[in-house]
């Protein structure tokens, strides 16, 4: 009766699903084991990925934690078969998409590392090539110290020799300046003699004098009022003039360098006749001189007609006296 009561009894699946259960938990703890493990060999060789590898460790705690189920789970999931079929195909999904992202992280590690490797060579490269530029560069400064010493040897011997030589000019300076000085007397010993000359000649004639190195005449003595043109008068004065000069300048030597100047010059009274200004006036009247000076046999090259006007007065009163002072034609026998 107790074999027939066995033979008929129900069948127990409970310890086939125990079986099932207990062979799932060692897979899933196997393949948690060689997922830890594979993580722990990589964590080394990924240290730029630690976050992305704390948050992996993370996820599978939470799945530790999942499949450590109580009594109570399990007696749910035996109830829920189907339940548990769906979870077990979600936690191998996630092992599936956690394997892919393992080897999305091994593949950017190898290229990373790739990268590492083309920068350290090109790091390298460029290394080479500034120290060989380095050594470029040292030789020419080298050389161009080599240079700097060579110039300045050379300036040392160009001041030596342009001390030499302003020691030369220093010298020659001071012949040209006695040399100078020697002509500037001679000329004024010339121009004494002119002058004095003319004085005995024009002695006692109003409207002549001398003032300093030069010799006067007021414009009314050789022009007519407003005129550039000589009055007989004035003819006869410069013809005078250039008799002495010439018979001055030939005790002149050749070559002593000098000019006789003419500077004419007016008063500040603005003129209305042909010429527009005193300006016009007073070189027309200069020019005038010149020209009868070379026609009476005196060489140009000796002569200088300048026009003032009224700008060096030698008289600043408003006075006609003082207007007839002020317009004027000024000899000077000076150096050139």
């Amino acid at each position: 009766m107790a074999r027939r009561r066995r033979s008929l009894s129900p069948l127990n699946a409970w310890p086939g699903y125990v079986d099932a259960l207990s062979s799932l938990l060692m897979v899933v703890t196997f393949v948690l084991l060689v997922f830890i493990l594979g993580q722990q060999f990589l964590s080394a060789a990924i240290n730029q990925k630690e976050h992305t590898l704390d948050s992996l460790r993370k996820e599978m705690q939470h799945l530790a934690q999942m499949l450590s189920l109580s009594e109570g789970q399990v007696k749910a999931l035996q109830v829920t078969d189907q339940q548990q079929r769906a979870s077990i195909a979600n936690l191998t999904t996630q092992l599936d998409d956690t394997q892919k992202q393992l080897s999305n992280e091994q593949q950017q590690l190898v290229a990373k590392e790739h990268e590492l490797t083309t920068a350290q060579e090109h790091a390298t490269a460029t290394e080479t090539a500034q120290q060989n530029n380095i050594a470029a560069l040292t030789a020419q400064v080298t050389e161009l110290t080599q240079q700097l010493q060579a110039i300045a040897k050379s300036l040392e011997i160009e001041k030596t020799n342009e001390s030499q030589k302003d020691a030369q000019i220093a010298d020659l300076g001071k012949k040209l300046n006695i040399a100078l000085a020697d002509k500037i007397n001679q000329l004024k010993q010339y121009r004494s003699d002119f002058f004095a000359r003319l004085r005995d000649i024009l002695k006692g004639q109003p409207g002549v004098e001398i003032v300093g190195d030069r010799f006067v005449f007021q414009s009314e003595i050789l022009f007519p009022t407003g005129s550039a043109s000589l009055s007989a008068k004035g003819q006869q004065q410069i013809d005078t003039l250039a008799h002495t000069l010439s018979e001055v300048i030939k005790s002149i030597p050749a070559d002593l360098p000098w000019i006789l100047r003419v500077d004419g010059h007016a008063d500040s009274n603005p003129i209305h006749t042909s010429f527009a200004s005193n300006w016009e006036l007073s070189s027309a009247r200069a020019i005038t001189v010149v020209k009868t000076l070379i026609a009476a046999g005196i060489s140009p090259r000796h002569l200088a007609a300048t026009g003032f006007s009224d700008n060096q007065p030698l008289d600043s009163a408003q006075t006609a006296q003082a207007f007839a002072r002020n317009r004027r034609i000024e000899f000077r026998l000076t150096d050139r």
